[in-house]
C-alpha cells in the first residue's frame, strides 16, 4: 500500500497552516512550521498568484492530508458522499470523521491520527466486542470502541487511563476508566473543528 514517507512537517508549510499531524510536537517550540512557516523548497518564500483551480486543489490536498488519506480513497468519499441525501461536502466531512482511526484519534487515545492509526492497524481495538484492525472502518451510531481487554495492562493505556479527559465531540463520548468510547450520533459540520472549505472540494471533482 502506498504511504507517506518524507517529512510530515513539511505538509504544514505547504498548506500554509499547522495541520496537527505529529501530535504534541506540533505545539511545542520544535515545531518546524513555526520556525519556518513558508512553502518549502527553493521558491517557498516567493509569491505567485493562485489560480481558483489552485485554490481548489489546495484544499483538497488539505483535507487528505488532516485525515491521512490518498486519492484514491478520498475520491470514493467524495463519490458516496455526493450519492447520500444533503450537503455533498458535509456528508463528505462525516464519513472522514466515522473512520475508525479518526474515531480513536477524537477519544484522546491517539496524540495524532498518524499514531491512532497505528493503533488501530496493529489490533488493539474492538468494536461491539470484534476486533477490527481496518483504519477506514466506518462506524455507526450506538457502535461501541473499545480497547481489547488483553491490552489494557499495557503501558501506553495504562497512563491514558489516568489522563483528564479534554472535551469530547458532541457526537461522541468516551471513558477513560474502562477505554471504551460510543457514538451517540453522526457528526455534521459544526461538530468538526477543521478549517477546511470543502464546498472548493466539491467544485474540484465536479469539473
Amino acid at each position: 500500500m502506498a504511504k507517506y514517507t518524507e517529512s510530515k512537517c513539511r505538509l504544514c508549510r505547504r498548506e500554509g497552516q499547522k495541520l496537527f499531524l505529529k501530535g504534541e510536537r506540533c505545539f511545542k517550540g520544535v515545531c518546524a512550521f513555526d520556525r519556518r512557516p513558508v512553502a518549502p523548497g527553493q521558491h517557498g518564500m516567493s509569491r505567485k498568484k493562485v489560480s481558483e483551480y489552485g485554490l481548489q486543489l489546495r484544499e483538497k490536498q488539505k483535507c487528505k492530508r488532516i485525515y491521512g488519506v490518498l486519492e484514491g480513497p478520498f475520491r470514493t468519499y467524495y463519490e458516496k458522499a455526493d450519492r447520500m441525501k444533503g450537503i455533498t461536502g458535509e456528508n463528505m466531512l462525516s464519513l472522514l470523521e466515522r473512520r475508525l482511526d479518526n474515531v480513536v484519534y477524537r477519544m484522546g487515545i491517539g496524540s495524532s491520527r498518524a499514531q491512532a492509526r497505528q493503533l488501530v492497524t496493529h489490533a488493539h481495538f474492538t468494536v461491539n466486542g470484534r476486533p477490527v484492525n481496518i483504519a477506514s472502518y466506518q462506524v455507526k451510531i450506538g457502535d461501541v470502541i473499545a480497547v481489547k481487554e488483553s491490552k489494557k495492562d499495557n503501558k501506553y493505556f495504562a497512563e491514558i487511563k489516568q489522563m483528564k479527559v479534554g472535551a469530547m465531540p458532541k457526537w461522541l463520548e468516551f471513558n477513560p476508566e474502562t477505554l471504551e468510547g460510543k457514538i451517540l450520533a453522526n457528526p455534521v459540520r459544526e461538530d468538526i473543528d477543521i478549517s477546511i472549505k470543502e464546498y472548493m472540494i466539491v467544485e474540484l471533482y465536479s469539473k
